[in-house]
């Protein structure tokens, strides 16, 4: 093991030598300076030290001056100050000052080594705990890739379980068929155009693609039924929201997509089901829904009526801004490029037909 270097800082030659001569003969390799400013030159040089012993008092740059300037560049590099009893009260103020110790002259050799033995001790266990620290940071990094990486993947395979999902109700009511895909595209655009985190367009994503889940619960005599409903009917359909809540609220980490789901047919005004809030009691991705849902209806085919121009689409989603829909999300939604909508409605469309011609090759 290579002998530890110090750095000997004294006006007066003398105890320079002294200091020297009693740290080399045990083992250490020492270097001198002869003030404050050499000692910085020294240091800034590039020659490296593990320990240094200054004198308190010096002409020009003093103990304490040198042990400013020097804590900041060199923090492993611990500071002995070695001075006079008078001089105490410095002495101790260079220890707050962040020096390790101090000696008073005159001091004994062995004084002065278990000194320097416990400054140098000090300082290899503060490297070696840093190095462990620094050890201990990257194993801890490495297992929060894996289990980042971990939770993706099961994220991913959850997705897949929510589409098997969406094509399932697709089956059931076969009207609505591609609406589901179309709307969460739809509203991923508006919320990517309000600038909102990925964190939070992937829980609005998974609370828009999931928001009739809950017609899972409705029967068939009345999801299906080609005529108006009765009152009694429009009721039960209407359950669907808190189904849907019930549903999704028990998985996790669909507990805030949950929440869009069960406010997905609520109104600005207040005027919507199935708790009749109002502003902004609605939640931000189900107030966004609202909008890509409206945008969706009116430019698709229906049994009742013909699909509508996408013109015609934000005229209507205009006249109801402040009362169905709300208005800044409505202000962002108009800013947007038109052939947004039509080039996700083509590329969703052809995704449907391209499954549906694979379904068929199979069978």
């Amino acid at each position: 093991m290579p002998a530890e270097r110090i750095l000997v800082v004294d006006d007066e030659e003398s105890i320079r030598e002294v200091v020297s001569s009693m740290l080399n003969s045990a083992n250490y390799k020492c270097r001198q300076a002869c003030s404050g400013l050499e000692a910085l030159a020294l240091l800034e040089s590039g020659e490296e030290f593990e320990l240094m012993l200054s004198d308190l008092m010096m002409a020009g740059l003093d103990g304490i001056g040198l042990l400013e300037r020097t804590k900041e560049k060199f923090p492993d590099m611990p500071v002995v100050m070695v001075t006079a009893v008078h001089d105490i009260t410095s002495a101790l103020t260079a220890i707050r000052n962040g020096a390790y110790d101090y000696l008073l002259k005159p001091f004994e050799r062995e004084q002065l080594l278990a000194t320097v033995r416990r400054a140098l001790e000090n300082r290899r266990l503060k490297l070696e705990n840093r190095k462990y620290q620094t050890e201990l940071e990257a194993r801890v990094l490495a297992k929060t890739e894996e289990l980042q990486k971990t939770l993706g993947n099961l994220e991913r395979s959850y997705d897949i379980t929510l589409e098997a999902l969406g094509d399932a109700l697709d089956l059931k009511d076969a009207e609505t068929e591609g609406h589901s895909k179309r709307v969460t595209a739809f509203t991923i655009a508006i919320a990517r155009a309000m600038g909102l985190m990925r964190e939070q367009i992937a829980v609005i994503a998974r609370g828009a693609f999931l928001h009739d889940i809950g017609k899972m619960a409705i029967p068939d005599a009345i999801l299906r039924k080609p005529g108006a409903l009765t009152p009694d009917e429009v009721t039960i359909m209407r359950e669907h929201c808190y189904h849907g809540f019930k549903m999704l609220q028990k998985i996790p980490f669909l507990q805030e997509a949950a929440e869009i789901v069960y406010a997905h047919q609520e109104r600005w005004d207040g005027t919507g089901y199935p708790r009749g809030l109002k502003g902004d009691e609605i939640p931000l991705g189900a107030r966004m829904f609202s909008v890509a849902d409206t945008l969706d209806a009116i430019t698709s085919d229906r049994p009742y009526r013909p699909k509508q121009t996408l013109k015609a689409a934000c005229i209507e989603i205009e006249k109801w801004a402040g009362r169905q829909f709300d208005p800044e999300v409505v202000r962002i939604f108009l800013s947007m490029p038109e052939n947004i909508w039509e080039d996700l409605r083509k590329e969703i469309d052809s995704r449907i037909m391209f499954r549906f011609a694979a379904t068929k090759s199979m069978t």
